[in-house]
């Protein structure tokens, strides 16, 4: 009995020794090291370089790169002054050159009212209107926008509002602006002078419109005649013809634009109202209905300033 107990023991004892031994040696291989591995280079080869990291350019390097159509809807148009004349002198020091480029920083530095003049009429607003169209029509370069707009405080060329008054200049400084010296660059301190386009004269350009708006007149084409007639009468309110077919045609604008200023005044625009009246009067002083209506209009006015 002894003896079978001690050969129980004994084999006990061996197998804990060899699962002992097997867990050591499996232990072993998994620490073992690795050799390291080395990168050889041929002879007569050298590694490449690692690529340099790309940097995003410069704000003024960005800027240089704008076109002027780019520079003039992105800034100009949206009233972004400052940004479109730090554009407009980096684009200028690639292409010191360019006399668009050089109008535009012009209208954009100079006085508005040295370059269009202080003398101006009213001008309200039609459906379809802004500060291009008015530009080119009374300018002659529909390019001229933002002097217009800043020459009536505007902040942004690109809110313009129907019903709305302007001031439009009656007799533009074109000698000056002809003979006037570009704000100097960076790229070129040449004091040589920058030539716009000189406007027809206010009083030709008149007759001239109203020339062709009795020939649509008499075409039938009574829409066309009126908005050409009406912009003879903006740029001259004192518009006389001997022509028969222009008292028609007066009547019928004077009639238009009384219902114009109707309909202002009773949605209580009443200063655009006042307006129209007023310009009615100076075509015609003795149409009654502007007369009633106008002083009704300055009545209620004043008292809607009372509360």
């Amino acid at each position: 009995m002894d003896m079978e107990a001690g050969f129980r023991s004994l084999r006990s004892c061996m197998l804990v020794t060899v699962v002992l031994a097997i867990l050591l040696a499996s232990g072993c291989a998994s620490v073992g090291f690795r050799k390291p591995t080395v990168s050889i280079t041929p002879a007569g080869t050298t590694e490449p370089a690692p690529a340099p990291v790309q940097g995003s350019p410069s704000e003024s390097e960005a800027t240089q790169r704008l076109s002027l159509s780019t520079i003039v809807r992105r800034y100009l148009q949206n009233g972004r002054y400052a940004e479109g004349e730090k554009a407009l002198r980096a684009y200028l020091q690639e292409h010191p050159g360019d006399r668009t480029a050089q109008i535009f920083l012009r209208q954009l530095t100079e006085d508005p009212k040295q370059m269009l003049g202080t003398a101006s009429s009213p001008h309200v607003v039609q459906s379809g209107e802004s500060y291009s169209t008015l530009a080119a029509k009374y300018l002659g370069d529909s390019n001229l926008f933002l002097v217009l707009a800043r020459y009536n405080g505007s902040t942004d060329p690109a809110l313009i509002r129907m019903g709305s008054t302007l001031q439009l200049p009656i007799a533009p400084n074109s000698a000056s602006a002809m003979t006037a010296s570009p704000p100097p660059t960076a790229a070129s301190n040449a004091s040589s002078p920058v030539a716009v386009a000189a406007p027809m004269q206010p009083l030709r350009r008149a007759q001239q419109l109203e020339s062709q708006s009795l020939a649509l007149y008499r075409q039938g084409q009574k829409d066309q005649a009126l908005a050409l007639f009406d912009q003879a009468i903006t740029l001259n309110p004192h518009l006389k013809s001997s022509d028969p077919d222009f008292a028609a045609l007066s009547s019928v604008w004077i009639a238009n634009s009384h219902q114009q200023a109707m309909v202002l005044y009773l949605d209580q625009h009443l200063d655009q109202a006042i307006v129209l009246w007023d310009r009615i009067l100076v075509v015609d002083p003795s149409y009654e209905p502007a007369v009633v209506y106008r002083t009704r209009a300055l009545q209620l006015k004043q008292r809607l300033q009372q509360y």
